[in-house]
């Protein structure tokens, strides 16, 4: 477990601290909590629900990537199955400032890597900004997501959010986290690239249509992979390289760690993610070797 999710521990209540640390430091965490996990240390800190996700938000923060700013922002959502995923902010040094990752896409990709098809409700550190409010805006759940601040009574999405701007304005009624696929496949050997249109087959991108994928390797093998998530506004719409580093750093991986990577796109799409992908990777490594397929 990385120094600062340790230290994270030490600025917890003691009985919270206490009930915590078991759960963190074994070998299987990996960075949620289970509805009876999070229920058993309710009981254990007298902390009522709201009061013990916002103290877990300095565990979730503890993740941050904040090379720019050095502002770390945590996020904690709660998807349909009652699991909560934990999420941080995200910055990459050399690269434009639209490549970074909010705290929120975090927490709610992460839920989404694995498997969730809803949120219910979002705790962060901050208020969210317009970007975060209309990334939350294209979920499943949109319309009755309770976001929780702290020192705050929760308040709904949509309060956040007035006259919202949404799929529906578009005439889409396929929303992120929705569980579909789009039959994709790839006549590849290429382990990395296949995971990548694993990824891709998942993805939501029902503007462009550039159903797209990442997958990133490992020192030690681990393979990690992301689907592009798109935006009825579109600027917020989050890369699949974006939420494949998502998924690396939740594991408690270091960027550093990344040998090769692949992505996988459609051919025919309008737009590409090809140039941004390569040059957010070179970032961590000039020569970071990207194999590519268009399907």
């Amino acid at each position: 477990m990385r120094t600062e999710v340790m230290d994270a521990l030490e600025h917890l209540p003691h009985t919270l601290s206490q009930a915590l640390k078991p759960i963190i430091t074994a070998p299987s965490f990996d960075a949620t909590l289970s509805k009876e996990e999070f229920e058993q240390l309710m009981e254990d800190s007298q902390l009522t629900d709201a009061d013990l996700r916002i103290q877990l938000l300095k565990v979730a923060a503890a993740y941050s990537v904040a090379s720019l700013s050095n502002f770390h922002v945590g996020a904690i959502a709660r998807g349909n199955s009652g699991r909560l995923y934990f999420g941080a902010n995200m910055e990459f040094s050399a690269t434009s400032m639209s490549q970074t990752v909010h705290a929120e896409q975090s927490a709610i990709s992460h839920a989404w890597l694995k498997g969730e098809t809803g949120i219910t409700d979002i705790t962060v550190n901050y208020s969210p900004c317009g970007h975060c409010r209309q990334f939350m805006n294209e979920l499943t759940t949109a319309q009755s997501i309770l976001v929780q601040l702290p020192e705050r009574s929760p308040k709904a999405l949509q309060e956040y959010l007035p006259e919202s701007f949404g799929p529906s304005d578009l005439g889409i009624t396929e929303l992120l986290l929705s569980d579909r696929s789009h039959a994709l496949k790839l006549e590849t050997d290429d382990v990395l690239l296949q995971e990548a249109c694993k990824a891709a087959d998942k993805s939501h991108a029902p503007y462009s249509k550039n159903y797209a994928g990442v997958a990133l390797k490992a020192k030690d093998g681990r393979l990690f992979s992301g689907m592009y998530a798109e935006n009825a506004a579109f600027n917020p719409s989050l890369p699949p390289l974006q939420v494949a580093l998502i998924n690396m750093n939740m594991a408690n991986y270091r960027l550093s760690d990344i040998t090769e990577a692949a992505l996988v796109e459609q051919k025919d799409s309008a737009i590409s993610l090809l140039a941004d992908t390569q040059n957010t990777l070179e970032t961590f490594n000039p020569d970071m070797p990207l194999s590519y397929a268009a399907i």
